[in-house]
């Protein structure tokens, strides 16, 4: 649609094919050695808070859509994430998740099947040593990656209203209002902070907000303030 009315008819940018045209079919990826700075580890090391939180809310979003609890898999999941994650950073990678946007796309598909995403990775991979479907995707324009974010991020969100109201979370407290207020804001409007080279987006400000915030208000202070 966005190619009809952008590049046929000339209402919005034109999707830029040239990248793709001059990129080849196969290549192999940038790796970089791992190295070892203080500063870097100082800034990076709290990233794990935030894996281990968005995994646990992964795991219960998906509680609530199968209708069954999958408690029991997050030890699982959280050791495959660490050895994903120790993968990535060998070959000089970043942290790795499962990606809210995976869970969204279950959720308006309904489809949960294990073996498809196991599919899915095999194929990403592949993928992965193609440069030109890394252009394809490239190529993508930022309003079409902005509407399919809205919908799935949306649907996160209101997973997460869907598994409060079942686990009957009291919002008659203060607390428990104004942490998930801030923290939902913040999620799912990606409140992004950045601190000289490093950037924390809105999965990370939700986190440490909610953490912080939540020990603040339950704090015998804020109990005296009452």
């Amino acid at each position: 649609m966005y190619l009809l009315f952008a590049n046929g008819l000339g209402f919005g940018k034109p999707i830029d094919f040239t990248q793709l045209a001059a990129a080849p079919w196969i290549g192999l990826p940038s790796f970089t050695t791992p190295t070892f700075q203080a500063d870097a580890i100082v800034l990076i090391a709290p990233v794990a808070i935030i894996l281990v939180a968005e995994n646990l809310g992964h795991i219960k979003a998906v509680g609530a859509m199968t209708g069954r609890s999958l408690d029991d898999y997050l030890g699982r999941a959280l050791l495959a994430d660490s050895l994903a994650t120790i993968v990535a950073a060998c070959g000089g990678g970043t942290g790795v998740t499962t990606y809210a946007e995976n869970i969204g796309v279950m959720a308006a598909t309904k489809v949960y099947s294990t073996l498809l995403f196991a599919f899915a990775a095999m194929v990403s991979i592949v993928l992965g040593f193609s440069p030109k479907f890394g252009a394809l995707i490239l190529s993508i324009p930022g309003p079409v990656i902005g509407g399919l974010s809205i919908v799935l991020f949306g649907l996160i969100a209101a997973m997460a209203g869907r598994i409060w109201v079942e686990n009957k979370v009291d919002f008659s407290s203060p607390a428990n209002l104004i942490t998930v207020a801030v923290a939902l804001t913040a999620g799912a409007g990606d409140l992004t902070l950045k601190f000289g080279a490093f950037t924390i987006g809105g999965i990370g400000t939700a986190t440490f907000g909610a953490i912080i915030l939540y020990q603040i208000l339950t704090s015998p202070f804020a109990r005296r303030a009452e």
